[in-house]
């Protein structure tokens, strides 16, 4: 579908002397970019919620590619306040952050609410990686260059007409879980646009993504809310997805290649391989963008006051 591939592993760039925070890096398509970040010598930091999957995750990396700088840091999304915890956390060690790649994810889920009382896909998927990148983000400034990669998705294109209808994300029964999930993404488009803005002129570059559609553990919540049909029907289509290896080429092409920087992409949408993507009329609209970002800011601000 996308042809040739416009970037691979061989194209990254040797990244001694950064650090690099992947979430979600435990497993799939954020293990593998964690992995390729460490091969080629960065400090790369495993985000992601289970200790013992994460720790796991580190010792794999590190004898895979013989990189000792790889780090466990401890995120669980559906709590703002060790989201906010696990970013001071990371800034107590004095270190610069030249990459962040907003990797985590859920899909699909049966109606739940985070910890703080949101909707989880749009809690995890957009709120949590909004208020960790935002008390991260000052040093992500003044270790510049430096690049923010938040990962979307196509399913952005199945949110409603208005994009956005802020007044329906806590409704149980306003939308369907696949319409969550599209506005969740939607969502990430939308923020990492707001944010390149605000960040104009500035050596950081915010960029989102669409990896393909990727054999990996994000289809868990299909099957746990569908079952046997929704088993049946993945192994059906996971004949045809793409490999986390190459899941995470788009990503990492984001990430580190140095076309992003000599091209000034800025709040931009890539596709697999590297290739500029098409955004929806709502992941263009400037006000929405807007809108979101205020209705977040609120939102985070008042949760952690709570």
């Amino acid at each position: 579908m996308f042809g040739k591939k416009h970037f691979t592993f061989q194209d990254i760039p040797d990244l001694s002397g950064k650090v690099a925070i992947v979430t979600g890096a435990n497993t799939g398509v954020g293990y593998i970019t964690a992995r390729e970040l460490a091969r080629k010598n960065a400090h790369v930091f495993v985000a992601s919620r289970s200790k013992e999957r994460g720790e796991g995750a580190v010792e794999k990396i590190k004898k895979e590619t013989g990189n000792e700088q790889v780090e466990y840091l401890q995120l669980d999304l559906v709590s703002l306040k060790n989201v906010k915890q696990s970013a001071e956390n990371f800034l107590a060690k004095n270190l610069p952050l030249h990459i962040l790649v907003n990797n985590a994810g859920i899909m699909a889920t049966a109606w739940t609410l985070t910890e703080d009382g949101i909707q989880d896909q749009f809690g995890v998927n957009h709120v949590g990686h909004f208020l960790f990148t935002q008390t991260l983000l000052p040093k992500i400034e003044a270790s510049a260059p430096s690049r923010i990669v938040n990962v979307s998705s196509l399913a952005h294109t199945g949110a409603p007409p208005a994009g956005i209808e802020f007044d329906k994300i806590n409704q149980e029964d306003a939308q369907p879980t696949f319409q969550r999930y599209s506005v969740s993404k939607l969502a990430n488009i939308l923020y990492a646009n707001s944010l390149a803005k605000r960040l104009e002129g500035k050596e950081v570059y915010v960029n989102s993504i669409h990896p393909g559609f990727v054999k990996t553990e994000l289809t868990r919540g299909i099957i746990d809310k569908y079952g046997i049909i929704a088993r049946i029907g993945l192994s059906v289509a996971n004949l045809f997805a793409k490999s986390p290896d190459d899941g995470a080429l788009t990503q990492l092409y984001a990430a580190t290649s140095p076309e992003i920087v000599e091209k000034n992409y800025r709040g931009m949408y890539f596709v697999p391989f590297g290739e500029i993507g098409t955004k929806t009329a709502q992941a263009q609209d400037d006000e929405l963008a807007e809108k979101l970002w205020k209705y977040t800011e609120d939102l985070v601000n008042e949760k952690l006051r709570a």
